[in-house]
């Protein structure tokens, strides 16, 4: 059971059209953020059902994976990973939080980090106090792992803990990248679908800093007089 055997089962699947589709939908070209981006055209449930057979992968054929130029391979070894977290030991759970910590610079693309972030350092941090290394995430220059800072409070948000997304959000008001301004809107319109009052306190605040992308994102889901108010605060 090795890394080489993943990669031939997910390369058997691989749709040469659905690559190409991959190419532009994932930004893959030059100056993008997925700039050189390989992909063979697996689905995900295709890329799902694959990893399911190889939870007991060690660490280090995942590592193998994880630095595949493929990008169905790198996801692949993101789900085998949240799988193990999801049944390993307390022991076990702080070396995979640690694994993926030090491979941030593989998970290189939004859905890498929106598949997997929640799943392990959003997991890990549900119950404790201190969350330092969130906002280390959180100070990076690298952007995915300001993604990940952002993506794994989805976990806390669900167990409605919203302290750390909202000071993140206020971190990043300023930010330049449309991935960040996605993220952050995406989980306080997470916040808001389990407390409404949480999120149009914070829009009070903010709403007329917010990048206009963030703000969109974050009232989707309220009607449509009180998201014209506040795109129009934003005005």
């Amino acid at each position: 059971m090795n890394a080489f055997n993943v990669k031939s089962q997910l390369l058997e699947l691989g749709d040469p059209i659905r690559a190409v589709h991959s190419l532009r939908f994932f930004k893959t070209g030059k100056g993008q953020y997925g700039e050189g981006d390989k992909f063979i055209g697996c689905t995900v449930p295709q890329t799902r059902s694959v990893a399911a057979k190889y939870s007991k992968l060690p660490l280090e054929e995942v590592a193998h994976l994880l630095k595949d130029e493929i990008h169905e391979c790198r996801l692949c070894a993101l789900v085998i990973l949240t799988n193990k977290y999801n049944k390993a030991n307390e022991l076990d759970r702080f070396e995979i939080l640690n694994f993926y910590i030090s491979h941030t610079n593989y998970i290189n693309n939004w859905d890498l980090v929106d598949i997997s972030a929640h799943k392990i350092v959003g997991e890990w941090f549900k119950n404790r106090e201190d969350r330092s290394l969130i906002y280390q995430l959180a100070d990076s220059d690298l952007l995915w792992d300001q993604r990940i800072a952002i993506v794994s409070t989805f976990t806390l948000i669900r167990n409605n803990d919203f302290n750390d997304i909202l000071s993140l959000s206020e971190k990043f008001l300023s930010h330049k990248h449309d991935l960040i301004h996605k993220a952050c809107g995406w989980m306080l319109r997470e916040v808001g679908k389990r407390d409404e009052a949480v999120l149009t306190y914070f829009l009070e605040q903010f709403a007329h800093q917010m990048p206009r992308t963030m703000l969109r994102y974050s009232i989707e889901k309220f009607d449509e007089e009180l998201r014209k108010h506040y795109l129009n605060i934003k005005k």
